[in-house]
């Protein structure tokens, strides 16, 4: 099984394939059970108004359909995602960082959904997440006003998990982003995995259907090697080896 526990998404500069982590590889990438952190870097901005302007109302709704398609591939990818903000991510890259699971962001990044500033609204999943993530009358006043929130703010707020100061390379969120994935790589994978479906389909309905969510989730990390492997480490009084079986 494929110990794929992290993927960094870099929003601030051009698009391009950052490094992986060192101890990732081909085989961790085509299956193999070695850990992968991968860092995806995107454009300082979110959708490109200039260029959606020239298509017609039927290619507008194929493009945002698209989008939101993709947001979606991205909240339910089985491993943790963090987005990290070390720019703009107004519009299209707020709704992308949304889709993650942990969002970093430098103090001086601007993200916002501003589409109405636009004549437009959130078609990528921001109306969605953003009430799930900081309550439905707060996301309301964000939609509403299109407000632009600095990195100390959404942090204050609840948006990101960490708020950092700003460096000279300009990818101070990118670094405690790859700090938080470091954290995440040393843990029971299949353990990991279950934890976020157990949370993401338990916040979708009533607290005792998502015990009973919690409960399946529970008796298929059973009988994993894994479990095992961590109580016997804690007897042992030694660090866990987990192979992610």
């Amino acid at each position: 099984m494929q110990r794929a526990l992290a993927r960094v998404l870099r929003l601030p500069r051009p698009r391009r394939l950052l490094g992986a982590r060192p101890c990732a590889s081909d085989a961790a990438a085509s299956g193999g059970r070695e850990i992968q952190v991968r860092a995806l870097a995107g454009p300082d901005r979110g959708a490109d108004l200039k260029e959606r302007e020239q298509m017609s109302p039927m290619e507008v709704g194929v493009f945002v359909r698209r989008l939101r398609g993709l947001m979606n591939e991205i909240a339910a990818f089985p491993a943790p995602t963090i987005a990290a903000m070390d720019g703009f991510a107004l519009g299209g890259g707020l709704e992308l960082a949304l889709a993650c699971d942990l969002r970093v962001a430098a103090s001086s990044a601007v993200m916002g959904l501003i589409e109405t500033t636009r004549g437009l609204l959130p078609g990528a999943g921001g109306t969605q997440r953003l009430p799930r993530c900081l309550g439905v009358a707060l996301a309301k006043e964000l939609i509403f006003t299109g407000r632009r929130l600095n990195g100390e703010q959404a942090h204050q707020l609840g948006l990101v998990n960490h708020a950092v100061a700003q460096n000279e390379e300009g990818d101070a969120a990118y670094n405690r982003a790859r700090a938080l994935a470091q954290e995440i790589l040393p843990q029971a994978p299949i353990a990991v995995r279950l934890g976020k479906v157990a949370i993401d389909r338990g916040m979708e309905v009533d607290i005792a259907s998502g015990m009973a969510i919690e409960g399946m989730c529970y008796a298929q990390n059973i009988p994993t090697q894994d479990r095992l492997e961590g109580m016997a480490a804690f007897r042992e009084k030694r660090p866990p080896k987990f192979v992610g079986k």
